[in-house]
């Protein structure tokens, strides 16, 4: 993260986890700055007074195998308050004297957590229960204290799961406190902060805007920027930032992909063309698209191929307008996560994103991702700042290949034409009925599968719709919604009744994990 250099101010180290970011948003919403950096460039020549305390990330590293990681131990000399969290707790242990080991029974999931001792870090978590439930993930444990540390409490299978040198201001958990899971695990982060490092608020949305105007501005300079712009809350919070801080140097460029949902591209020239009078060249690309798709059924070639021809299509329409050196992308966190590391280190790669798994090696663009170090929420807060819509700011999230990953198997646009009209009655079913704005992410599937059904006195053999509706906080973890069986039993009589090629109708009620929001 660029951030500013005068704020005091929490710096995470990061050993690859995909939370890590999780544990930025935390103090961020503590109303705190803080910093990211990687395990293999910060060193104890970067830690200056600005940095109050620093947390030690998770991982999917091993402590023992010294030669996959790297850390400047003498940061652990800085008087500083330390919080290592999962790795980050097996870390500390290791640098200061402890053991750590392969654990017997691995702890995934939720676990019992008991207190056995008084620790500022735990001040008002227990409150007055015998134990919490956190989420645990990790395969190796400390087996021995270093000298000076105490256990503050344990689970069932990790004796040292909240440690302390209260002499040193050295704390570790085995458990993740940031990810929601965790009962009253912000209150972790938040005795670490105010209690231990004894830091001040000093961050807020407005900050965040002007902080993010000023980089832009300090990237671009007197450069003409190309916005990839969708209509989407990413895309349309990239382009009112951009908008704010180049002005008439924006253009934006709206592609047809044919995989959108039903009459989107007319409201995308409608609202920033015509409404917001910003920029705005339309690209028809719906036949390019589609030839390109013909008969390619891996989810990971539709990305790259929908990916690499975004890019082109930009590349081609950058070359009319003189000037222009970068591409503005809405990019998120969680896009970077699933698909790679943001800061250098091990993070296990899920899959590719469209913002960030089908560019082409050699591009000719430089890249404006302003919102990559952000989650869906704080980019919708972001965009209140900004002054756009509600109805911009509250659309549901909306992947960059489209339809193109909520239909397994070949595209075909007959296909295509049934699933946005799928869509289309599913959506307007929430809105009818108050539910839209309670959701996360909603959408409706078309699989690949035909099923007999019969309607009239007559058999039909019709693809079978699927239904996805989930609700989150930041779209890292998520629960299917709950609906009542009369809205099902309406939604599902709609879709076959109106639309000639489905004849089955589906709910999703996975979570994730295991699963992910989207099908492919």
């Amino acid at each position: 993260m660029s951030l500013d250099q005068n704020l005091n101010k929490i710096l995470i180290i990061d050993f690859g986890s995909q939370f890590t970011q999780l544990i930025a948003r935390r103090i961020r919403e503590l109303g705190v700055f803080c910093e990211i950096a990687s395990h293999k460039k910060i060193k104890h020549s970067n830690i200056n007074a600005t940095i109050k305390g620093i947390i030690l990330s998770g991982g999917p590293l091993n402590v023992y195998e010294i030669n996959k990681y790297s850390f400047d131990k003498k940061i652990l000399e800085k008087n500083i308050p330390i919080l290592g969290i999962c790795f980050g707790h097996q870390i500390l242990s290791k640098l200061k004297g402890g053991k750590v080991k392969q654990s017997k029974d691995r702890e995934f999931g939720l676990a019992n957590l008991y207190k056995k001792r008084n620790s500022l870090l735990t001040k008002d978590f227990f409150n007055q229960s015998k134990f919490k439930k956190v989420w645990m993930s990790h395969a190796d444990q400390v087996t021995k204290l270093p000298k000076d540390f105490k256990v503050i409490a344990s689970s069932k299978n990790s004796k040292f799961s909240i440690v302390e040198n209260k002499l040193k201001n050295f704390f570790g958990v085995q458990f993740h406190p940031e990810v929601t899971h965790t009962e009253n695990g912000k209150k972790i982060i938040s005795n670490f902060i105010f209690l231990i490092c004894k830091i001040q608020k000093n961050w807020s949305s407005k900050d965040q805007k002007f902080q993010l105007i000023k980089e832009i501005k300090d990237q671009v300079g007197s450069n003409r920027v190309i916005c990839a712009l969708s209509g989407g809350v990413d895309s349309s919070v990239v382009a009112q930032l951009l908008n704010k801080a180049i002005g008439r140097k924006l253009y934006c460029i709206f592609v047809n992909t044919g995989l959108l949902r039903k009459n989107e591209e007319i409201q995308v020239v409608k609202t920033f063309k015509k409404r917001l009078k910003m920029n705005l060249i339309y690209v028809n690309a719906e036949q390019e698209f589609f030839k390109k798709l013909k008969n390619v059924s891996d989810p990971e070639k539709k990305r790259k191929i929908i990916g690499n021809l975004f890019i082109k299509i930009f590349e081609r329409y950058s070359k009319k307008i003189k000037d222009v050196k970068f591409l503005a992308q809405g990019t998120l966190y969680p896009d970077l996560i699933e698909s790679k590391s943001v800061t250098g280190s091990q993070t296990s790669k899920i899959k590719s994103h469209h913002n960030v798994g089908g560019l082409p090696k050699k591009m000719k663009l430089k890249l404006v991702e302003p919102l990559k170090y952000l989650f869906k929420d704080e980019v919708r807060k972001l965009g209140l700042e900004l002054n756009l819509n509600k109805e911009i700011i509250s659309r549901h999230p909306f992947p960059g290949p489209g339809l193109a990953i909520r239909m397994p198997g070949i595209i075909t646009k007959e296909k295509i034409k049934i699933l946005k009209e799928a869509d289309d009655y599913y959506i307007k079913g929430l809105r009818e009925h108050g539910l839209y704005d309670k959701i996360w992410q909603a959408y409706a599937a078309l699989l690949p599968v035909k099923t007999v059904g019969v309607m009239g006195d007559n058999r039909t053999y019709e693809y079978l719709c699927l239904l996805r509706a989930i609700t989150s906080e930041d779209g890292m973890t998520a629960d299917f919604y709950e609906f009542k069986k009369s809205f099902m039993q309406t939604i599902s009589n709609k879709i076959v009744n109106s639309i000639r090629g489905i004849n089955r109708v589906v709910y999703d009620i996975t979570s994730k994990p295991p699963s992910t929001i989207e099908l492919e």
